[in-house]
This record gives C-alpha cells, structure tokens and sequence, in this order.
C-alpha cells in the first residue's frame, strides 16, 4: 500500500482533492499490481481532454474499463479517446430546459438511439433533489420512480433486455439538513418503496447506486438484496464511499461483501468535463471543482486513490479529498475543506478480484450474451 505522502520534492499542489499536496502519479506506484484490470461501472465521462487525463489515471491505477454516463451527442468523441475501454449507460438529456419531454417521451427515443450505439444499461435518477426539479418543471412527480411516463420507458428498456441503473435517496447527512422537510421530501425509507415495487415488476437485472444509497446502514442494503434476486449495488460516490464505508468495522464490513459476492460493483462516480482545465466566472457547482489541467487530473486520480486506500488498504489515515457535507452537519467542528478518515478493510484477494472486475464483467457478459433477456411482466 501507499505510504507517507510523497516528500516535498514531488509534491503536487494542494487543492480540495488534494489536500496533502500528494503526487498521485509517484503514489500509484505504491498500490499491489493486480492479475486482473478494476473495471469502474460507475463515471460521468465527457469532454475530450479531460477524458484523456482519466485515461491517464485509469493506466496508473489500474482501471481497465469504464461504464459511463455520457451524453449522447458525445459517445462517438470519446469513444475515441478511450476506445473499447468505455461502455455507455442510457441518460437523458439533463440540460434540457423542457424537463417534461426530456425525461418523458424524448427519453424514449433517447433510449432506443443509446441501445443503437450499443448501451447494455439504462439510468433511472431518482434522488430526493429531483423533487425540487419536478416542482421547477410544474410537475412535482416529474421524477418519481414508478410514474406512468417513467414506466414507460421502462418498458421500452426491458423489452430491449438492457440492465437498469437506479439512483435514490441520498446521504443521511443530507437527510439531516438539505431534506429535513419531510412533508416535501419524505422520510429516506420511503425512498425505497416504489423501488421495491419496480424490482418485482421488472425482473432485468438492477444497479442501485452508490451502495443502493444507504452505505450507512449495512443491514437495510443485506435486507433489499435478500428480497430482490435481481438487485445489485455499486459502490460509487467516493466521499460518500469513503465516508461513510470507513465508519463500518472491517469484520462488519468484509462479512457483508462477502455474502453478497457477486452482487457489488466498484465504482467511483468520477465526473469529467473539459470545463475542469479552464478557469470561467460562469461554471456550474460540478465544473468549478477544478480550473487547471492539474486540477483535473488530482479531482479524477484521487478518487481512484482514495478507494484503492479504503478497499485494500490496512491502515488508517486521512482522506487528502476535502468533504464539505462534514461542515454541513456540524460547522462548528468541521469548515468545507475538511475532510474525514479512511479505514482501510484490506479485502481479501479473491473477494477483492470479485468486486473489482468477476462480478460486473459477469453482469456485462450475460446482458450481453442474451439481448432479448426479460420483457416485463403484465
């Protein structure tokens, strides 16, 4: 594993993905070589620059494959940085000003032109904050899982035999504070329940994100897996991850994985966008996380870092990644650029060669090998 951080000579500079000043190219030297490529089934690539430094730090760490959440009118351009290394997720157009279209009837045909290019896994967002979206749009359900128009692309999905990918709730952290309004968000528990429905209707195989969003309750997540043979969990959002994960006890931790084998996915959520090597007045929340081609590259490569220090490290050190939702919570100990500890559970080799790559290359390989799969039931 990695050790100290790099000596003054080769540090890098200090920014909110890194906060120690590491050299993420000099410490990924430090990381076991694997018999075996991670494959990340979790990203947001875009931009054809920045996906070349994700390249870079896929080559570094380890990283064979990524599933990506890119925008349709980009498939082709990055296909082209990255090849057979990259599968695409179907995703709507999300910057759209007609949300009502772009998540209804237009995502139909946005499946269906996804499917084309060869896209094996559909995404069905449905976290707590697209209730505010849907209030914006006139529609307050606009978002809601099981609603008729989502429903309906569903249909067209499972009839294609593509994998769903489903993103709800979101951290108790930002139950805590962002939704403490239950009357408008509703409880996290309630989150789940059209989700439940969904799974027994649909019995194409399920990705629930990010630990099926409750990485902080280990026993709900064995709960939803032992109900729905269908579901599986990947376990991207690396602060949320890294977080929350390093809270459990390894014992706690390694009982868990190992019971669900073959039914949790790496993933990083990694986000990449040429915007992260420009410095602009006007950048969204997601592209003013960096404005320098340095930049960049720490925002993608320490994620790939920070996770290969929680799964298979030994040791306990702090996460060079700053995690505002710590100073959200309480602000009188924590400010935005602190950040938390990373416990490492040094997985075992067989149950880390499963998560990293056996169990979503077997998830890949059957969607792949039986294309009509499941059609929905009536």
């Amino acid at each position: 594993m990695s050790g100290a951080p790099t000596p003054a000579g080769g540090r890098g500079a200090v920014n909110a993905s890194n906060l120690h000043g590491l050299d993420y190219r000099a410490e990924a030297a430090g990381f076991a070589r694997l018999n075996h490529p991670i494959i990340d089934a979790h990203a947001h690539v875009h931009g054809v620059r920045a996906a070349a430094l994700l390249r870079e730090a896929m080559d570094l760490y380890g990283v064979g494959e990524v599933w990506s959440m890119t925008s349709l009118e980009q498939l082709e351009t990055i296909r082209g940085v990255l090849g057979e290394r990259i599968r695409f997720i179907a995703v709507p157009n999300f910057a759209s000003k007609d949300r009502r279209a772009s998540h209804g009837a237009g995502y139909l045909q946005t499946v269906r032109a996804f499917h084309t290019a060869g896209a094996r896994i559909v995404k069905f967002w449905s976290a707590p904050r697209g209730i505010d979206l849907g209030h914006e749009a006139g529609e307050p359900d606009l978002l809601r899982l099981d609603v008729p128009h989502r429903r309906a692309v569903m249909d067209v999905a499972a009839a294609l035999g593509m994998t769903f990918m489903v993103h709800v709730a979101d951290p108790d952290t930002w139950f805590a504070t962002k939704y403490a309004d239950a009357s408008r968000y509703g409880t996290k528990r309630s989150h789940y329940e059209p989700l439940e429905r969904l799974l027994e209707i649909y019995p194409n195989p399920w990705i629930a994100a990010h630990l099926g969003g409750w990485p902080e309750d280990l026993g709900f997540l064995s709960g939803l897996l032992d109900r729905h043979a269908n579901l599986r969990l990947d376990a991207s959002a690396t602060k949320w991850i890294v977080r929350e994960v390093s809270k459990h006890s390894r014992e706690s931790v390694i009982a868990f994985m190992e019971r669900w084998r073959g039914r949790i996915l790496f993933g990083s959520d990694i986000v990449t966008t040429d915007d992260h090597l420009e410095t602009k007045s006007d950048k969204t929340e997601m592209a003013a996380k960096a404005n320098t081609e340095t930049d960049a590259f720490d925002l993608y490569a320490s994620r790939y870092w920070a996770l290969r220090q929680l799964w298979e490290g030994s040791t306990e050190r702090p996460s060079p990644i700053a995690d505002p939702d710590l100073a959200m919570v309480d602000p009188t100990r924590y400010t935005p650029m602190d950040a938390p500890i990373i416990r490492g559970m040094s997985l075992p080799a067989p149950l880390l060669r499963d998560f990293y790559h056996d169990a979503a290359a077997a998830l890949i390989s059957g969607v792949r090998g039986n294309p009509a799969a499941t059609a929905a039931r009536p």
